[in-house]
């Protein structure tokens, strides 16, 4: 099906023209200009689109509907008649009341280019990344602009009509409209992840400073950024000389002078905690499967064998790995690959060696969670390090309605806590009596809230609806037991029919929400998840202090919490963590709450990322441009660094995420201080050098 939503003539299959009867076109908000533009022997037409909630243009057959059961692309020639770039939403309505796909693009000032929608629902993660590559591109000669992401069904069959809309613009703005075709197959959206990845792990189509396209140029690149001294003034650990001594104990602990919470270095100083988070060699990406969106992919033999392996991280709990195709198979690993191609056979020893000056360099003290363990073990520009007690095993579980990475945890099966006993042994093994351990983690992110107004209460809510056999579930009749006695007091209490407790153990049990009406339901449910949160923290802190009693136990690194858990964390943990991504930290923290609970807070994920530097994706935080990442890392490490209730914040992540997605969940963002070749970021690692300088003299 062709059609020409300017006056000349269709050069092929069905016919729609705007300017003849046969077509329907309606125009709202939305007034044809006057002028029409040659685009090589074409025309575009240009459609102004006034102020308005939703101007759009619908074309629709002038009969019935369009059969596109043998078509898989729309496209549509499409020019901004503005400086900038304009927003544009595409519709394709169906017959039927849920039949219609939406894809929204942005058409970029600058020539024509061609729009192509996909005629089914697609979105990079089935590509195996969380965002596909920036569009458009040059495709045979042409500008090609693919929807990579359109939502909704249609029955192609009966196709009703196409919309064009733009979501309220705040002034009249102008897009010039050529033919308008649909195409069989996928070729454009195949070719839109074509060969996008090189030999060296870099996006194809991007250029940056950093960007190197031999192995030579990768060497000078590494020669070019040799790190400067680091600070001085400071004892081993990185503490702060110029400052009035603490008491020391030979570990880090915390103590809180004049309003002010701050670590103390086993000597005796004051420690604001700068570090990283997964300071490591490993960035793999599923390659099996989708080898064509690769070129230079190297033989799977030789040397270049130690960089593949296999893997799969296929997770139907997890709502992280939604949709993420290519998510298993075999793995190739461009981060390690190009530290072999700079340091040869001991490119491990190396790689350690040059981290390290790099950190300390750029202000860092600190390694954070998940990183390359042997650094611990360095003696040359050493820094304090963290551990991580990952409770894994088979335990129950419970669903609060946000299980990112899985489920929760269940502490109060017995085997939990034979689980968090083996996490904490491995933890500590050959670090229970090291100094530079700064402390432990416990586990990463748990979804102790749900989504939503009352996603306070969907862990509680979680617990109800759980089996019988749930021993969580248990523990909460049993309190409401004691409270209650009868189950018609309970009833009455929450407003609810309950004929016998045993109607409470129904599996899919659907517990009431708070209301106004009776109050009891939300304070029975903020009893219980306190409850919850103390059970866990307190099995996790007495399996870690029956092996190593003297470092600090760092916290849950929450990223989702209720007051409750943050509460019960404080009882048992030495500092509160928190992954908090946000502009400033506190944004992403109450800290005037936490002020109350007498433990101070380290913020152990932030990030801040761009889309210019070859990664898609610009991380959980976005900004424009590489320069507005170091304007943010000052802004947020100043503001953490001025808070009395903080005492560290870390970064998140050592290096970038792989072009194609990590295998973990596909993210492939920019938000590195090196890029996957560890050539660092020039401009942005010397703003966090001075943020890092400024933030320690604190």
């Amino acid at each position: 099906m062709l059609a020409s939503l300017c006056g000349g003539s269709a050069v092929a299959g069905q016919v729609v023209d705007l300017g003849q009867p046969s077509a329907k076109v309606a125009l709202e908000q939305v007034q044809r200009g006057a002028h029409e533009v040659r685009d090589g022997a074409a025309v575009l037409q240009p459609f102004v689109f006034q102020p308005a909630a939703a101007p759009h243009l619908t074309l629709a057959p002038a009969q019935g509907s369009w059969d596109w059961s043998a078509q898989g692309e729309l496209h549509l020639r499409v020019q901004s008649g503005m400086a900038w770039a304009v927003t544009l939403r595409i519709d394709i309505d169906g017959a039927g009341k849920d039949q219609a796909l939406h894809a929204t693009v942005g058409i970029p000032a600058g020539p024509p280019q061609t729009v192509v929608v996909p005629l089914h629902a697609v979105s990079p993660r089935a590509q195996g990344m969380q965002a596909g590559p920036p569009m458009p591109y040059e495709r045979k000669g042409q500008r090609v602009l693919v929807a990579t992401v359109v939502e909704g069904q249609l029955d192609l069959h009966k196709v009703a009509a196409v919309r064009l809309s733009m979501p309220a613009p705040q002034a009249a703005q102008t897009l010039l409209f050529g033919k308008l075709e649909t195409m069989s197959g996928d070729a454009a959206l195949r070719d839109a992840y074509t060969a996008i990845v090189d030999a060296y792990g870099q996006y194809t189509r991007g250029q940056w400073p950093e960007k190197i396209d031999s192995d030579a140029a990768l060497r000078a690149a590494q020669a070019k950024s040799v790190a400067a001294p680091s600070p001085a003034k400071r004892d081993p650990y990185g503490g702060r000389t110029d400052l009035p001594a603490f008491k020391a104990n030979g570990w880090f602990h915390t103590e809180r002078r004049d309003g002010r919470w701050s670590l103390v270095t086993p000597d005796g100083h004051a420690f604001f905690s700068l570090g990283v988070n997964a300071v490591t060699t490993e960035q793999r990406s599923y390659v099996q499967g989708r080898e064509w969106m690769f070129t230079g992919l190297p033989p799977d033999s030789g040397a270049w064998h130690a960089f593949y392996g296999s893997g799969d991280n296929r997770s139907p709990d997890a709502q992280a790995a939604a949709g993420i195709g290519y998510n298993h198979g075999r793995w190739f690993d461009f981060y390690a690959a190009n530290l072999y191609r700079l340091d040869g056979a001991d490119w491990p020893q190396a790689w350690r060696q040059r981290t390290l000056a790099r950190l300390h360099a750029w202000g860092f003290n600190t390694l954070g969670n998940w990183s390359d363990e042997a650094l611990a073990g360095e003696r040359t520009n050493r820094l304090a390090y963290t551990r991580s007690i990952e409770v894994a095993g088979v335990f129950g579980n419970v669903s609060s309605g946000y299980d990112y990475w899985g489920r929760m945890p269940d502490p109060f099966d017995p085997r939990f806590a034979q689980a968090a006993e083996a996490a904490a042994v491995k933890a500590s093994k050959g670090v229970a009596g090291d100094p530079w351990l700064l402390g432990y983690f416990a586990d990463n992110e748990l979804p102790w809230a749900g989504q939503g107004p009352q996603g306070r209460w969907g862990l509680a809510l979680g617990t109800l609806r759980g089996e019988a056999r749930s021993d969580a579930k248990q523990a909460f009749i049993a309190a409401l037991k004691r409270k209650y006695g009868e189950p018609a007091k309970l009833a009455a209490a929450w407003g609810i029919a309950l004929p016998s407790w045993d109607a409470l153990n129904a599996t899919g049990y659907n517990a009431p929400l708070p209301s106004e009406a009776h109050p009891a339901v939300a304070a029975d449910y903020s009893a219980w998840l306190r409850q919850y949160a103390e059970q866990y923290f307190r099995v996790v802190s007495e399996a870690l202090h029956r092996h190593d009693a003297h470092h600090l136990f760092l916290g849950g690194r929450f990223a989702v919490n209720t007051p409750e858990a943050v509460a019960a964390c404080a009882r048992y943990c030495d500092v509160l963590s928190f992954n908090a991504y946000t502009d400033v930290p506190q944004h992403g923290v109450d800290m005037a709450a936490i002020a109350k609970l007498g433990k101070p807070v380290m913020l152990t994920e932030f990030h801040f990322g761009s889309d210019d530097r070859g990664p898609f994706g610009r991380g959980v935080v976005p900004v424009w441009n590489e320069a507005q990442r170091g304007e943010a890392y000052a802004r947020y490490v100043q503001a953490a660094a001025q808070d009395p209730n903080v005492v560290g914040a870390h970064w998140f992540e050592y290096t970038d995420q792989p072009v194609s997605g990590r295998t973990l969940d596909g993210e492939n963002s920019h938000v590195g201080l090196v890029g996957i070749t560890d050539i660092p970021f020039g401009s942005f690692v010397d703003a966090v050098r001075k943020a890092n300088e400024q933030a320690g003299a604190r």
